[in-house]
């Protein structure tokens, strides 16, 4: 019953938008659903965005091994075939000797041949030399077959190998861009901060009023300091003697200090 609902409410849609946009009606919704799509893509945020290429670039590790695992199967297979070419060409090198011994020794006209202590008539020796020679023209074909195939393999093996440094230059470049990107938000983002940061002036104005009438404040309490140390250190005129000075005391300078009070008042009334 909803589904009936849903498909009636749409094509109840697309009829009224024929009918009030016409022939227009598809381009109207296309740019519809690309500016919504934009919409909801400008709200996402940065640093999910970097968050989802850093995981892209994450997703090409298995790639990057799977072509690892590809090289390392074509060396081991490229290294079995050089082994078997270079098997294949000492045999047939081997063989080529034996066939021109053979060649060699029917070309001197003898009827009979002693191999391995046993005797072969000239035409044993001449059907052994026809099948040596037939043996040896396949085996030449198939050791050149084998070259081709060797030395296709290794530009295969040349060319997956230039892949994976390909892949890996590519994904180490994706990793230093997207390092630098987030870089370059973080730096965006402490740029925004900083503007954001909004500053009381008038706050800041009381401050600096406070803090100079404390100044003033701690000014006039120094200078009354200084004056208050100035007032007792004027000799008390009015002031009544203190009975701790003894009477005698210029005497008892004389007597502590002898010829040097002795001079000192010489000096003294000289100078007056």
């Amino acid at each position: 019953m909803m589904i009936t609902k849903l498909l009636v409410g749409t094509a109840a849609a697309g009829l009224l938008g024929i009918f009030v946009f016409g022939r227009d009606v598809c381009s109207y919704m296309s740019t519809s659903v690309t500016s919504v799509r934009d919409a909801i893509k400008s709200e996402v945020p940065l640093e999910f965005e970097i968050q989802r290429a850093r995981e892209m670039v994450d997703n090409l590790v298995p790639d990057i091994r799977k072509c690892m695992h590809v090289i390392a199967e074509e060396e081991v297979n490229v290294e079995d075939l050089q082994r078997e070419v270079a098997r294949k060409e000492k045999e047939l090198g081997k063989q080529k000797e034996q066939i021109l011994a053979l060649r060699s020794d029917l070309g001197g006209g003898q009827s009979a041949f002693r191999y391995a202590g046993r005797v072969y008539t000239s035409e044993d020796v001449r059907r052994d030399l026809s099948q040596r020679f037939e043996r040896y023209k396949v085996a030449e074909e198939t050791l050149a077959s084998k070259q081709q195939i060797l030395q296709a393999r290794l530009k295969s093996l040349s060319a997956a190998r230039e892949k994976l440094d390909g892949m890996l230059a590519a994904k180490q470049d994706l990793e230093i861009q997207i390092e630098n990107l987030d870089a370059r938000l973080k730096t965006l983002q402490a740029a925004q901060t900083a503007s954001e940061v909004q500053i009381d002036d008038s706050q800041l104005a009381r401050a600096k009023k406070l803090i100079r009438e404390l100044n003033k404040q701690l000014d006039v309490k120094e200078r009354m300091l200084d004056a208050e140390g100035q007032l007792t250190g004027l000799i008390p005129v009015d002031a009544e003697e203190d009975d701790d000075i003894p009477a005698d005391l210029s005497a008892q300078i004389d007597e502590y200090f002898g010829n040097e009070a002795d001079d000192s008042v010489k000096t003294a009334e000289k100078s007056l």
